[in-house]
């Protein structure tokens, strides 16, 4: 993602002033306008708080770690500094987002129908379920019967999810609700990882000069 992001803001006429593949603590942050933070889920929140103490907002697609996200948030806060995180730059998973949403709510009239959510990535994904599956889960959560999400077999008043890692596939998630008479399903297939750089990329131009606690309804919509 690193290098995707680095090629896509360069393209849109960005300057990279720095790569940081270690603890960012120590760096001269001082030409930075705005950092991008896509690292691993022990690091993410030190790498994001880091940069508010020293002045700098952050875009954050790292999951993982989002047990600390509303820590994060007040260290933006506190610092005056500028966030947004999400589980999925792509615009075109914003858009299943607001789809699945919208089906969800539809759905909770009829109990007959039992969601499920499966997501496939490529076997260097570090996170199950993926951040986006989660996301996913949890407006789906809001307004069924279901209490919570699992990875394994279900209760009745779990919502079950399947993740799957498959060599290089970018990203791919399908909600489905079945019942006895048919199946209704909706699904997103990314076909490289260009649309969440340049996604991560667009919120980054977005948040420049802005402060506060954003998404990326807030930049898209």
């Amino acid at each position: 993602m690193g290098k995707t992001i680095e090629r896509i803001a360069a393209e849109r006429g960005h300057e990279i002033v720095l790569k940081v593949t270690d603890a960012i603590a120590s760096q001269d942050l001082s030409e930075v306008d705005i950092a991008i933070d896509f690292s691993v889920p022990q690091a993410a929140f030190t790498h994001i708080t880091s940069c508010f103490e020293k002045g700098v907002p952050v875009v954050s697609g790292t999951t993982g770690w989002l047990e600390k996200y509303e820590a994060a948030a007040e260290s933006c806060r506190k610092h005056d500094s500028g966030f947004i995180y999400a589980s999925n730059f792509s615009l075109g998973v914003n858009i299943f987002f607001e789809l699945n949403q919208k089906l969800a709510e539809m759905m909770g009239n009829f109990p007959d129908y039992s969601p499920s959510i499966e997501e496939i990535h490529h076997t260097q994904k570090l996170d199950a379920p993926s951040g986006t599956a989660i996301t996913l889960a949890q407006q789906i959560l809001e307004k069924s019967s279901k209490t919570s999400w699992t990875l394994e077999a279900p209760k009745e008043e779990e919502l079950p999810i399947t993740a799957k890692r498959v060599d290089t596939v970018p990203g791919t998630h399908v909600v489905t609700y079945a019942s006895a008479i048919d199946t209704i399903n909706i699904e997103h297939i990314a076909h490289s990882r260009d649309g969440f750089a340049l996604g991560a990329v667009i919120a980054a131009e977005w948040l420049q000069h802005k402060k506060g606690v954003f998404s990326m309804k807030d930049v898209l919509f």
